[in-house]
């Protein structure tokens, strides 16, 4: 998956690094997306994700708009920084 997807290799290539057919390759990929995909539904991980990057927003408009602290403009950018 690294070398397909991070690395730009081909299915051709990533067959020959580990001498198995491009079919292999082809298979394994495929396998390894549905059970990432399950992972996601079960997880809901993008959607949470979403979700938290909407209310980091509007904690920032609250904060610019009602002019509150500097302190917690700081906390809701190190809250964006661990996404």
């Amino acid at each position: 998956m690294s070398l397909y997807y991070l690395d730009d290799y081909s299915l051709g290539e990533i067959a020959d690094e580990y001498n198995v057919s491009r079919q292999a390759v082809y298979d394994n990929i495929k396998r390894t997306e549905a059970m990432l995909e399950e992972y996601e539904e079960k997880l809901l991980l993008f959607h949470k994700f979403q979700e938290r990057q909407k209310l980091l927003g509007q904690m920032k408009s609250i904060i610019q708009k009602d002019g509150l602290p500097n302190e917690l403009e700081q906390v809701v950018e190190l809250l964006e920084k661990l996404e």
